[in-house]
């Protein structure tokens, strides 16, 4: 197993809350399912993982082809850590961390073609969307406000080789309203979740 993803999921009950203005809280945990299911489908064949400490996600994990990795109140950073060093001990040579909140990902495994470190930012060039890193290098996640740069500075510490590749489509993630333009208005429409539309 050369290669394999990585996506950290928290609670779906707890997901998105800074687009509370914007939609209740079964609308944003439907939202953070469908968008979660998108990312583990963009693995294509590459094999995956959720990490996570709640039993709803493991499930959801396992049901749509996952592995999952139990990390129970570790933190983001702690838990990619744990993370990848797990699927290191699977015989993985590098670890791509894809979020989960990522509407329009359709591709992940061209990321981890490259035996350095990926790094794909937001499309505001500040977080860290999708991140790939070889394993045994002791890299140091710093998910978070101006995570790009310090992932950037992270590579370059190791002195590993870098590309930095902005991508219109794993670029687009969802935190705040103005986000939920790309999103199909009856994936947050709990009336259609209910009758199937969206299946």
């Amino acid at each position: 197993m050369a290669l394999a993803i990585l996506v950290p999921i928290k609670s779906f009950d707890l997901a998105k809350g800074r687009l509370a203005d914007a939609l209740q809280p079964d609308q944003r945990a439907d939202l953070a399912r469908h968008m979660a299911g998108g990312v583990l489908r963009a693995r294509g064949s590459v094999p995956a993982w959720v990490i996570c400490d709640d039993p709803e996600v493991a499930a959801f994990a396992t049901s749509n082809g996952a592995g999952v990795i139990w990390a129970p109140s570790r933190g983001l950073n702690p838990a990619v850590t744990d993370g990848v060093e797990f699927l290191a001990g699977q015989g993985a040579e590098r670890v791509v961390v894809a979020h989960a909140d990522l509407p329009l990902a359709t591709d992940l495994a061209w990321v981890g073609d490259f035996d350095g470190v990926t790094i794909v930012p937001d499309r505001r060039d500040d977080g860290t969307n999708v991140l790939c890193v070889p394993t045994g290098k002791s890299f140091v996640f710093q998910y978070g406000e101006g995570s790009a740069a310090r992932h950037l500075a992270e590579a370059d510490r190791l002195g590993l080789e870098l590309r930095v590749v902005p991508d219109d489509k794993l670029g687009w993630d969802v935190d705040v309203p103005e986000d939920l333009t790309v999103i199909d208005p009856t994936v947050i429409d709990p009336i259609k979740l209910s009758q199937g539309d969206n299946a």
